[in-house]
């Protein structure tokens, strides 16, 4: 399982099912022995133990009265009293679910209120195919594929809860791939149930092929489909209503509690938003109101604790952590756009820490004050419980978990005093508590294996109790009991030898500190008589690899010194998908001589390098000794490079960019979601589409070829929107006029103007608005009208070409109220020179009560050049003005105007005829 990109806590069941231990792929049959775990280690104060085993234990809800409901993956509910998990399950939903993949019972939540004996249940049910089918490999969901389910259950008077009560409250929320399910529950103290779900892995709607489609991994948008509740934390009331002042109600809203709304709508259940797979929840109980936080399982970079916050965005699959969807630690990316929200807390994957999973809040007054107000949360990858101040400061509470371990988190009874229950998936499932000890002794944990555990008898057996600890470093004494009948023994060594008669026996391990506190019994079964099968795998063949999509059959057989050839009904298979030491499970169990399935793609090619699948084939005996014997089945793996021309260009594949030419590892039959992004380089120049080499579209989806293949991306040099106009100039020219004047942009961006839009703010004398109009791309001046006395306007004017819009440049003008001035005086034209006429002028009589800023000099017709009418602006000095390049013999009408602050006056015209 590759634990930097789809993650999903919920992942190690195949390896539970297999109780012997472990042995390498490819590796002879051996018979069951126990194996020592790794040393856990708490703070001075705490100790922890276990409690029970319960097989794949996703999640965990205390009941008022003081027992607590812990859930398996496969469907039975078990209630845990007085540090015991009970035997028979309160209610069992195996029959219902589908658990293949990480489906299943996922999710639990008791009402706190005791009248109504509700617990409510997130789990997968079957849909119409019993296959439980999905699209990991990227295609359109699959008809009759499962979905998951959020239902309310009513316990009986006995305590078990009685499935006929069940009454479903939302349905249809998608699990396309199996995976990124979420499914956490709990009830707020307004009394409504919050509900986290998760992306779905792979789009519904198929890959960037299908309409709609993003593909899998970082390229699914899901969880930004506002019409769908997965990616989502929902609210609802607990009857199943949507509260009334959830975020998402009005017109375009509708309920999504049975399915999909249509596209445009937004799903009234829906509380927040943008999240991956928000594995686990948890609520403050300190809080006096609905606090609570969010763990979000991340992609290749980021793990994040969300607050809850009703409407927000969380980003997904835009952001990872506080960062851009790079891909990379290193690389943040862009500032988050507004209307996000960043998490509280993030930590990247170089930690060792890579998927987060449990989370609890401490209750106030249980332990000591360092931890008030703490958040807790869990990791599955490096097996560590952390603890995150108030001030946002993380620090390790308990480590040493292993891979697989506190997937869920929650504070419950235990006897007088509340402690930490936390479940895992090692060592075939289990179910823990750390409890605050101060400083009264600790008890020490015993651990107990056995060599050989099977065999002739009478069977001599090397017992080891080495694994065993004191979390005060105490010296250990070892109590042994060998459940043969035999005297027991008590040793100051941590290991015996026994001879053990024909038969099936339990010998139980219990250590003692030099304190007197005594651990739980830790057990090992000897089989003395009894040789453990020999299972044998068959196919596929040692080497073998397999092809995305192609159906494959496994098969196998075993034989047992006792019991000659053992029957299918006692070969049962269990397939991994396997990455970096961490799995998903796949297949199984399944039991019988072969067992078929369709080969699936990489979570995504951040995996495809390192990934695999691991055969499990688990032989049973007539006595109940099993042996197990793995097989790994590779992927045919090929180099797939993406090229660009030019070189250096940006192709998008599953949705993480890449540098062309870059050489990815893929699995043959894989389906590849790539697309060509329009983009710029550093000094602006800006890129779009024009071809890739196979002949598809910017977006689209490839097929990994059998052999090593070049896909080649083209893109040719895209028109940039236009740079801001030039000497932009403002001015009133009327009592109720103001002209915009400006000279064309320096830089068009590649393509012609098409025009210019101008604007003003403000508001006109007949109570309009801002207002704006598009202009020809001749046009570099623009008059408003109807502007009022005595206001300032910004007046704006914005080139525009077939590439977009550029700048916009403004200038101010205030309008002056009063009278325009009057006409110059004395005004006459003359034609000194050939080609050439002479204006002049003197000042108007008067001016409207305003100095005389200016003066407006225009003539009409067309010069020699065939330019036309013309205008210029003078200084209020000038009295003279020299046109030239006129034609001879045309006549000429040359006026002359006063500018003053109320605008241009009455022009005063001469005639003249050119020679």
């Amino acid at each position: 399982m590759n634990w930097t990109v789809m993650r999903v806590p919920a992942i190690l069941l195949a390896a539970l099912l297999v109780v012997s231990a472990a042995v390498p792929a490819d590796a002879p049959p051996a018979a069951a022995r126990a194996t020592a775990s790794a040393a856990v280690a708490t703070p001075a104060g705490f100790s922890t133990s276990v409690v029970g085993a319960v097989v794949a234990p996703t999640a965990l809800a205390p009941l008022p009265d003081g027992r607590l409901l812990v859930a398996s993956q496969r469907g039975p509910v078990y209630s845990i009293s007085g540090g015991v998990v009970a035997a028979t399950p309160v209610l069992d939903l195996s029959a219902k679910i589908c658990a293949n993949s990480e489906r299943g019972v996922l999710g639990l939540a008791a009402d706190p209120d005791p009248t109504t004996r509700a617990v409510f249940v997130f789990y997968t049910r079957k849909g119409s195919d019993a296959a439980c089918p999905t699209n990991a490999s990227g295609t359109v969901l699959p008809a009759g594929a499962p979905t998951n389910r959020v239902s309310r259950f009513v316990m009986r008077a006995d305590g078990t809860i009685d499935p006929a009560t069940e009454s479903v409250l939302i349905d249809g929320i998608l699990s396309p791939a199996g995976n990124h399910n979420a499914g956490d529950l709990f009830v707020g103290k307004d009394g409504n149930l919050y509900v986290s779900t998760g992306d779905g892995g792979c789009d519904y709607r198929g890959g960037v092929a299908d309409p709609g489609g993003s593909g899998c991994g970082g390229a699914n948008d899901a969880s930004r489909d506002p019409n769908i509740l997965n990616g989502k934390i929902l609210r609802i009331t607990r009857a199943g209503a949507v509260p009334a002042d959830n975020p998402f109600r009005g017109d375009n809203s509708a309920s999504c509690a049975r399915g999909p709304a249509p596209a445009g709508m937004v799903c009234q259940e829906t509380f927040a938003s943008g999240l991956r797979n928000p594995y686990r929840i948890a609520a403050d109980p300190n809080a006096s109101g609905t606090v609570f936080r969010i763990n979000d399982v991340g992609q290749n970079a980021w793990e994040e604790i969300d607050q809850g916050i009703k409407g927000s965005d969380y980003g997904w699959n835009m952001r990872e952590g506080r960062c851009a969807r790079t891909g990379a630690e290193s690389d943040c990316g862009a500032p988050a756009p507004s209307g996000l929200t960043d998490p509280v807390y993030a930590y990247g994957h170089s930690t060792g820490c890579r998927s987060i999973t449990g989370g609890a809040y401490v209750p106030n007054g249980i332990w000591p004050a360092a931890y008030t107000g703490s958040y807790l949360f869990a990791d599955y990858v490096c097996g560590k419980i952390r603890s995150l101040s108030p001030a946002g400061t993380a620090t390790d509470l308990v480590t040493g978990l292993g891979v697989g371990s506190a997937v869920a988190l929650a504070f419950a009874r235990d006897g007088a005093t509340t402690s930490l229950y936390y479940t895992s998936y090692a060592g075939g499932g289990t179910v823990h508590k750390l409890r605050y000890t101060g400083t009264a002794n600790r008890a020490p944990t015993a651990v107990v294996t056995g060599t050989p555990s099977s065999g002739a008898a009478p069977l001599n057996v090397t017992l080891s109790g080495s694994g065993s600890t004191d979390p005060d470093g105490d010296a250990l004494t070892y109590i042994w009991a060998f459940g043969d009948g035999t005297t027991g023994l008590t040793t100051t060594t941590p290991s015996t030898t026994h001879s053990f008669r024909a038969g099936t026996w339990t010998t139980t391990l219990r250590v003692r500190d030099a304190k007197g506190a005594v651990s739980p019994a830790a057990t090992v079964k000897v089989s003395s008589g009894n040789h453990a099968p020999r299972p044998v795998i068959a196919a596929p063949a040692v080497g073998a690899t397999f092809v995305v999509g192609s159906t494959y059959t496994v098969s196998g057989s075993a034989t047992d010194a006792e019991d000659g050839t053992l029957a299918a009904s006692r070969l049962t298979w269990t397939i991994e998908r396997r990455h970096g030491g961490h799995t998903h499970p796949f297949l199984g169990p399944v039991t019988g001589a072969t067992a078929t399935f369709v080969a699936p793609g990489p979570e995504d090619l951040a995996a495809a390098a390192t990934s695999d699948l691991r055969v499990i084939l688990k032989a049973t005996d007539s006595k109940g000794l099993s042996t197990t014997t793995t097989r790994t089945f590779a992927p045919q793996r090929v180099n797939v490079t993406f090229a660009t021309t030019p070189t250096g260009r940006t192709v998008l594949v599953g949705g993480t960019p890449y540098s062309g030419p870059t050489t990815l590892s893929s699995w043959a039959g894989a389906l590849l979601q790539v697309r060509v992004p329009t983009q710029s380089t550093a000094d602006g120049t800006a890129y779009e589409f024009a071809s890739w080499s196979d002949g598809g579209a910017a977006s689209h989806t490839i097929t990994t070829p059998p052999v090593a293949t070049t896909y080649t991306a083209t893109l040719r040099l895209r028109p940039a929107p236009p740079g801001p106009v030039a000497s932009i100039v403002a001015a009133q020219t009327g009592q109720d006029a103001a002209t915009l004047r400006w000279m064309p942009p320096a830089i068009t961006g590649g393509a012609p103007l098409s025009g210019y839009r101008v604007s003003r703010d403000g508001t006109d004398t007949a109570g309009a608005g801002p207002w704006s109009y598009t202009v020809p791309a001749t046009t570099t001046n623009f008059t408003f009208t109807k502007l009022v006395p005595a206001s300032l306007y910004t007046l704006s004017v914005q080139p525009i070409s077939s590439a977009g819009a550029g700048p916009a440049s403004s200038a101010t003008v205030r309008t002056v109220a009063g009278t325009l001035a009057g006409p110059p005086t004395s005004v006459t034209a003359t034609t000194p020179v050939v080609a050439g006429a002479t204006l002049s002028w003197l000042p108007p009589s008067t001016t409207g009560g305003q100095p005389i800023t200016g003066y407006r000099v225009a003539r009409d017709g067309t010069d020699l050049d065939g330019g036309g009418p013309s205008s210029t602006t003078l200084l209020p000095t000038a009295r003279t003005f020299a046109f030239t390049r006129l034609v001879a013999g045309r006549t000429y009408t040359l006026t002359v105007s006063a500018i003053t602050a109320v605008g241009i006056g009455t022009a005063a015209p001469s005639q003249v005829v050119a020679r």
